[in-house]
C-alpha cells in the first residue's frame, strides 16, 4: 500500500526527491512518538514479574501476561525496522523504497501498539476487577483506538 499524498500538497514545488525526504523526516517524528510508547508499555509488562503478587495468578493470566510480552517484543521490533532500512539502504539511491517500506511497518506496529494497549488494560482489569469487566473495557479500548487511529484520520480526509 503506496501513502497517499495529502490533500493541498500538490501545489508543493519540491522534487519527488525532495518528497521522499521530507515524508522521512516527518516518518522519523512519527517514530519517536511511537517508540517511546512501545517502550513504556514493554517496560511495565517487564517489571511485573518482580511484584509480589505476580506469584497470584492464574494459568491464563500468565499466559495472557507472556501473549503481551510477545507482542510488546513485536511492536518493538516493528518501530525499530524502519531505521535498520535506513541504515541498511542509506546511499543506495532508493529512498522512496525506504519510505514505503517503512509506511507500511509504521501501520503496523501502529496497530501492534493498539492491540498492545488494549491488552495490558484487558490483563490489569482481569487481575484488579475480574474476568467478564476486563473483556468489556477490554474491547471499549480497542474500539476507541479504533476510531481515533483509523477512523478519524479517515473523517478528516474526507473534510
Amino acid at each position: 500500500m503506496v501513502e497517499q499524498e495529502p490533500r493541498g500538497t500538490e501545489d508543493r514545488d519540491e522534487s519527488e526527491a525532495e518528497r521522499d525526504d521530507r515524508k522521512w523526516n516527518d516518518m522519523l517524528q512519527e517514530l519517536r512518538v511511537m517508540q517511546t510508547s512501545a517502550q513504556l508499555t514493554a517496560g511495565f509488562l517487564l517489571t511485573l514479574p518482580f511484584q509480589q503478587r505476580f506469584a497470584d495468578l492464574t494459568t491464563n493470566q500468565q499466559r495472557f501476561y507472556l501473549a503481551l510480552v510477545a507482542l510488546a517484543t513485536l511492536v518493538t521490533a516493528l518501530v525499530l525496522t524502519p531505521v535498520a532500512i535506513h541504515r541498511r539502504l542509506s546511499g543506495e539511491q532508493v529512498k522512496h523504497r525506504v519510505v514505503q517500506a517503512g509506511h507500511i511497518t509504521m501501520r503496523l506496529a501502529m496497530v501492534t501498539l493498539a492491540l498492545l494497549v488494549a491488552g495490558i488494560v484487558t490483563f490489569i482489569y482481569d487481575v484488579v476487577v475480574d474476568n467478564s469487566a476486563a473483556y468489556t473495557v477490554g474491547a471499549l479500548v480497542l474500539v476507541l483506538l479504533a476510531g481515533l487511529l483509523i477512523g478519524l484520520p479517515r473523517i478528516l480526509v474526507r473534510r
